[in-house]
């Protein structure tokens, strides 16, 4: 392998972890998990809405349902009261009226506390649907302002790496299909780390400093090779 292969091989790799670089910063951003926590945060939240929300409705419903039945007790009472107060009736029709009105007034009581309660519950609970919705939309305006973050950051990270790619595309021209074949797998396994510079008997990939016989083995193969790491060495 011709020494300035190798040489093309730094420059290939120098690009490569940039590029692996700009990927990890693509995927770590920090306001990646800000935007996250925003949305568990979000979607909890339009949970707890839609539980308040089913709360206040059953609540409104057996507020109609209540005040219906009450208007027609009253109902009920005004013709009762007007027939007893009336007169023309027997004795002991009378006193019948005058315990069915008894016992609507019962009633009518019963269901106006009933009435008074559900009033009086469901102010509370509109008023904690109202703060829910204020938080939800507080939220999604947050969630926004860090989606746009986020897509600018993306499309500058994005036009470096398509710049990048572009360099890439020609340093690897002059290395032969075998070489990078063996310098991507070794990338695969070495931490993105397939070549190293060869300075004073030092591996500059796991810092190994080789003897004179190590050195004679490394360099003896066609593609030198470390004898510790198995990085490529280019001297």
């Amino acid at each position: 392998m011709e020494p300035t292969s190798l040489a093309d091989l730094l420059d290939l790799q120098e690009i490569d972890l940039d590029i692996d670089r700009l990927l990890d910063r693509r995927q770590s951003l920090p306001e990646l998990g800000r935007y996250k926590s925003a949305h568990e945060r979000l979607e909890a939240r339009r949970l707890d809405r839609d539980a308040k929300a089913d709360e206040l409705k059953q609540l409104e419903l057996d507020l109609d349902k209540a005040e219906g039945e009450l208007e027609i007790l009253e109902s009920k009472l005004d013709e009762h009261e007007t027939r007893l107060f009336a007169g023309g009736m027997s004795a002991r029709e009378t006193e019948h009226m005058r315990l069915e009105v008894q016992s609507l007034r019962g009633q009518r009581g019963t269901m106006e506390e009933r009435v008074l309660n559900l009033l009086e519950a469901v102010d509370p609970v509109r008023g904690e649907l109202a703060v829910i919705e204020g938080e939800i939309a507080e939220i999604e305006g947050e969630s926004a302002v860090l989606a746009a973050t986020i897509k600018e950051q993306w499309r500058a990270i994005d036009g470096e790496l398509a710049r990048k790619e572009e360099r890439k595309a020609e340093a690897v021209a002059p290395i032969g299909p075998d070489m990078l074949d063996l310098y991507e797998k070794l990338r695969g396994i070495k931490e993105g780390v397939a070549v190293a510079p060869f300075d004073h008997g030092v591996c500059g990939g796991c810092h190994m400093a080789l003897s004179p016989a190590e050195q004679e083995e490394a360099l003896a193969g066609d593609v030198p090779r470390c004898v510790h790491c198995r990085r490529i060495l280019v001297a």
